[in-house]
């Protein structure tokens, strides 16, 4: 494996100090810039920045002596020089993209540094596909860290994944180059009750100094959150109140803030420091989970700051939330985060810090972007053949597969049914009066209630359970099949046709995964995700150009949810409550247990 790699500080300390002195040449001088200072919350005017080794050499109001014959010398006059943005916690799978092209798609944004969390990998294809995720981000030219997976299954006893993370899968990881800590600790009632397994991750992360991150998705904030607390999390994104920040922080948690493709979790929780005035430096911004549209047309971490500004936020706390603040809690304040000496030079010249128009982008003192076009390569890992093989059904499907049949004698049933909720990761557990004709339970477009199936896909067992959702808004005879199922990574189909419903999840095995939108009888769209069913190696453009098809798809179908998709794939995300499917039943998330899906008596 190839490794973009960068001197070490104290591999460098001769040099810079030779440079700042004036002794030795910068191989490259900002001039006349405004030093954005994210450990003072100063805006310096008219400053410079030299930069050798890929490091920061010298900020300052004047780097003359730094310059020689050799030297690249850009002229920043009338911008600002901010450093290079953090997510703090993210899935690349998300974007449907391998590291090597999110990594050219966020570049232009001024994203320089990622905290990655490859879970959804790990369920299909355990370490192997988290060391594949790591060993790609550590080609890229800018920085990819890794958390290593801590919960697959998420939801142990309630969902089945294609592989299982041990502890000692966590502790063999900790000895990787790019691997920072652990990834979101999902399994919230596992800690809660001190599952030795879990303990076991936690600690082989704490033992080797490294972050544990957490993942408490209940608003119970009693005794339990507590425990959690207690447990070693460091810190958590599942807030969605004002009140969940605070909680979080007062504990010594740091509380991260997501703006997704489909989360908008920031405007409800930063008022905790806008209004309440809770020191800002506890309080992260992230994205989660974005599509690869999103990343084309709207933006990164860039758009996550604009929108913190927006939202009331003074610019350089939101640029403290995306840079200094995420670098200290990953212990890498002396790395990254900041623009100052010894640190990797990774830099952004932004004309506007509200708007944050992204101009040129500088990782490690390599120009990588400027105004939108990527200048350097992204290299791409040789994946193994057996990565584009992860869908096996066992068989093929059939519309019967998914008949619904009723309790014996039933004319209609009271049936579990799980509401989407627009914009945010929870559901609600609903139930509707369903009419059964032959014996067969049917969906009701007038309750806006249609079927979902969780169809087996890592064993090839010929499994398909069945179930009822609603808010999706479907009309006339219509299927969408996903083989993006958080977390377990099976097969989830929506739809309002068995017919159709089958047709497409047949669809999905032929092409290796994905996603695919039908409509009486045909295909409307197709998007190819061959890597692990999660991603495709194509760049992101491409990718987002067949998403919007299926969005658009999706819409024709009857659908009007922002962002629906992404609801779609979450269905089975058995960790957030109230009501999911999974390859086991339906689950109450409420009470972590399976349930049945109609009502007793009724």
């Amino acid at each position: 494996m190839e490794t973009h790699s960068i001197k070490t500080w104290p591999e460098s300390a001769a040099r810079l100090i030779a440079v700042a002195a004036g002794r030795e040449a910068a191989d490259l001088v900002l001039k006349g810039g405004v030093w954005v200072n994210v450990h003072t919350r100063e805006l310096l005017e008219n400053h410079d920045i030299a930069i050798a080794d890929g490091r920061f050499a010298y900020c300052g109001p004047d780097a003359s002596h730094c310059i020689g014959p050799a030297t690249e010398v850009i002229d920043a006059k009338g911008q600002y020089m901010i450093p290079g943005l953090c997510d703090a916690h993210m899935h690349i799978e998300s974007g449907m993209l391998t590291p090597a092209e999110f990594a050219r798609a966020v570049i232009p944004h001024g994203t320089t540094s990622m905290f990655t969390d490859p879970h959804e990998i790990a369920n299909v294809m355990g370490l192997e596909g988290v060391r594949l995720m790591h060993d790609e981000s550590m080609m890229q030219p800018v920085n990819i860290f890794t958390q290593m997976p801590s919960c697959a299954p998420s939801a142990p006893g309630l969902e089945t994944t294609g592989y299982e993370i041990k502890p000692e899968d966590v502790a063999e990881a900790m000895s990787w180059p790019g691997i920072v800590g652990l990834g979101e600790m999902m399994n919230f009632p596992g800690v809660v009750n001190a599952d030795p397994k879990m303990l076991a991750e936690i600690a082989a992360t704490q033992n080797a100094g490294k972050t544990v991150g957490g993942h408490y998705a209940s608003p119970d904030l009693g005794p339990a959150f507590h425990a959690y607390a207690a447990g070693g999390p460091a810190d958590d994104h599942e807030g969605t109140c004002e009140a969940d920040a605070i909680a979080r922080t007062r504990q010594g948690m740091r509380h991260m803030m997501r703006l997704g493709s489909a989360w908008y979790d920031v405007e409800t929780q930063i008022t905790a420091v806008t209004e309440k005035g809770l020191d800002s430096r506890n309080f992260i911004l992230c994205t989660d989970d974005s599509h690869s549209g999103t990343l084309v047309n709207d933006g990164h971490m860039n758009r996550v700051v604009r929108h913190a500004i927006e939202c009331g936020c003074d610019p350089l706390v939101a640029l403290q939330m995306a840079t200094i603040n995420t670098a200290t809690h990953f212990g890498l304040e002396r790395e990254l985060g900041s623009i100052a000496p010894g640190r990797r030079a990774d830099v952004v010249l932004t004309s506007d810090l509200k708007t944050l128009q992204i101009n040129r982008v500088i990782a490690r003192g390599v120009t990588v972007a400027e105004n939108g076009v990527v200048k350097v390569e992204c290299p791409h890992l040789k994946w193994p053949e057996k990565v584009r093989k992860t869908v096996n059904m066992g068989r093929m499907l059939i519309g019967a597969d998914f008949h619904i049949t009723a309790p014996k004698g039933a004319n209609t049933v009271t049936a579990k049914v799980i509401g989407v909720v627009e914009n945010q990761a929870p559901t609600k557990a609903l139930t509707a009066e369903l009419s059964v004709v032959d014996g067969i339970v049917e969906g009701d477009p007038a309750q806006d209630v249609c079927q979902i199936a969780l169809v087996e896909r890592h064993q090839g067992t010929g499994g398909v359970v069945n179930g009822f959702v609603s808010g999706f808004g479907y009309t006339g005879d219509m299927a969408i099949a996903s083989t993006v199922a958080h977390d377990s990574h099976h097969m989830i189909v929506v739809g309002t046709n068995h017919a159709d419903m089958a047709m497409a999840a047949n669809r999905l095995q032929d092409v290796g995964g994905g996603i695919t939108v039908w409509q009486n009888g045909r295909e409307l769209a197709l998007v190819k995700l061959p890597i692990a069913g999660l991603m495709s190696d194509a760049p992101a453009q491409e990718v987002a150009e067949t998403a919007d098809k299926m969005v658009a798809a999706m819409a024709v179908c009857g659908c009007t949810l922002n962002n629906a998709y992404m609801q779609h794939s979450l269905l089975a995300l058995v960790v957030i409550p109230e009501l999911r499917i999974s390859d086991l039943g339906l689950v109450d998330v409420t009470k972590f247990e399976l349930t049945e899906l109609f009502e007793k008596g009724k």
